[in-house]
């Protein structure tokens, strides 16, 4: 896909849901990507993997200001970062296995992960 078609199906999804800034799919989107090349082999993540991976790589990026970062994004929650996957995934951005739901993102602590009240 080319970058200028991404850019329009983010723009898309924000038409109908602006909660989140498109600078929060573009990082949610090299997350996965940064997380699928650690692994040994290609594959399917699961929600948490994805949880895990776009913490390290914000607090990598973002450092102490990784929170901030989010809120300003539109994102405080892991919920909020399901729901971008599955907006993601009715745009046919990214793909789902048929185990693959929101419960997949909650109960996963966000603030605490990107080290709110550390």
């Amino acid at each position: 896909m080319s970058q200028d078609a991404f850019v329009d199906a983010i723009d898309r999804i924000r038409n109908r849901d602006p909660r989140f800034r498109r600078e929060a799919y573009v990082f949610l989107l090299t997350a996965l990507e940064f997380v699928v090349r650690s692994l040994p082999e290609p594959r399917h993540i699961t929600g948490r993997e994805l949880l895990d991976g776009v913490a390290l790589m914000a607090k990598q990026q973002f450092g102490m200001m990784a929170p901030a970062v989010f809120a300003e994004w539109g994102v405080q929650s892991s919920t909020d970062i399901g729901e971008m996957v599955f907006q993601l995934v009715e745009a046919r951005l990214l793909g789902k296995q048929p185990e693959d739901s929101m419960q997949d993102f909650e109960g996963f602590d966000l603030p605490a992960a990107l080290g709110v009240g550390r």
